[in-house]
Formats: structure tokens, sequence, C-alpha cells
């Protein structure tokens, strides 16, 4: 399972979103089933951060999203394409 994609940021916010997000990164690479998880700037655009997950299954990418970011996280976010993709 692969997740893909980027979020939004309002103009300003995304320091603070990347500081914020350490600690899911942290968390995701703990958890079982994690290959591979990213947040990272774009290079291009100051309100864009891009997510990269690589997960064993489906159902460990379920089970470490019951957890799920914080409210203040949450609420940074102006938009988001972020699309799953089942890789055999």
């Amino acid at each position: 399972m692969i997740v893909a994609g980027f979020i939004t940021v309002r103009s300003g916010d995304r320091e603070e979103f990347l500081s914020l997000s350490a600690e899911a990164v942290a968390k995701a690479r703990a958890a079982h089933g994690c290959l591979d998880f990213s947040v990272s700037p774009d290079i291009l655009e100051a309100e864009r951060v891009n997510i990269f997950e690589k997960w064993d299954s489906s159902t460990d990418l379920l089970n470490f999203r019951e957890n799920g970011p914080s409210d203040r996280l949450t609420g940074l976010i102006v938009s988001a394409k972020v699309i799953e993709y089942e890789v055999g």
C-alpha cells in the first residue's frame, strides 16, 4: 500500500506543520507494517507539503490511522490531495 500526494497549508504555517508532523512520522515508522513514512517541504511551493507512505498492507495503515493527527496539526491544513495506491 502506497499513500502519496500533498497537503497545502496557509502561507507561513509550513514550518509549524512540519514540526508538529515529526511525532506522527516517528510513530508511523515504529508502527507495525510501516515500510516508509515521510513528510517533507516542497522545493517550489511554500504552502505545499509532500506526503509519502509505504505500508505492508491496508490493515496496517488503518490500524495506524486510528490514532490520527492532533487537532492543531489538522487545523493547519487548507487542502489535501493524497491518494492510496494498492500495489501487488
